[in-house]
């Protein structure tokens, strides 16, 4: 009999010809709720945490992004930012934006994207990082949507509050705490 851990993090128990996996913890069912995270435990640099709830960006009447592989961007005083895949979001929709760039000093040169659905225009409604620095390689051409700029944005089901301030697009769920970041007279914080 030999006890090794499992790639996956759980505990196989080996009898000669068996094996039986024992887990270290109970698994958390998909509709339990999530405990609260306050925003001041987030790292400075931001962190990238993978997500598999439902993730869903809606836009004039379309659903523009769904996704069950987000990748969360957690930064001290920020609600998170949800980032999807291409694979997931209709890039049909989007536009290279006309004004320009801006830069992240964690993530490097963001591009900006207009989400075009028929004659509705949301201008810089979403961004992405085609060549990231190399520490957030992982979200390379991964898509960003402001929640503000679009008419529905949920997270398994539960409507997205917009981060104030529109500038850094966080998406406010029920598990996350503030304050948060980007209401006017924080930009010092």
């Amino acid at each position: 009999m030999a006890r090794t851990l499992a790639r996956d993090g759980e505990w196989a128990w080996c009898y000669e010809d068996e094996v039986y996996l024992d887990l270290l913890e109970e698994p958390v069912p998909r509709s339990a709720p999530r405990p609260p995270e306050s925003v001041w435990d987030y790292p400075r640099p931001p962190a990238m945490r993978e997500d598999d709830r439902d993730v869903r960006v809606e836009c004039a009447g379309q659903v523009v992004a769904e996704t069950r592989r987000a990748v969360r961007v957690l930064e001290t005083s920020h609600p998170p930012v949800f980032y999807i895949p291409p694979q997931d979001v209709r890039t049909e929709l989007l536009f290279p934006a006309v004004a320009g760039r801006t830069w992240c000093e964690w993530k490097g040169s963001a591009r900006y994207w207009d989400v075009i659905v028929g004659d509705d225009v949301r201008a810089r409604a979403a961004w992405s990082y085609p060549r990231p620095e190399p520490g957030y390689a992982p979200l390379a051409d991964f898509i960003a949507f402001y929640p503000s700029r679009m008419d529905r944005c949920t997270v398994d089901g539960d409507e997205v509050r917009a981060q104030e301030g529109d500038f850094y697009g966080g998406w406010i769920t029920a598990e996350v705490r503030g304050p948060f970041k980007g209401a006017p007279g924080t930009r010092l914080w």
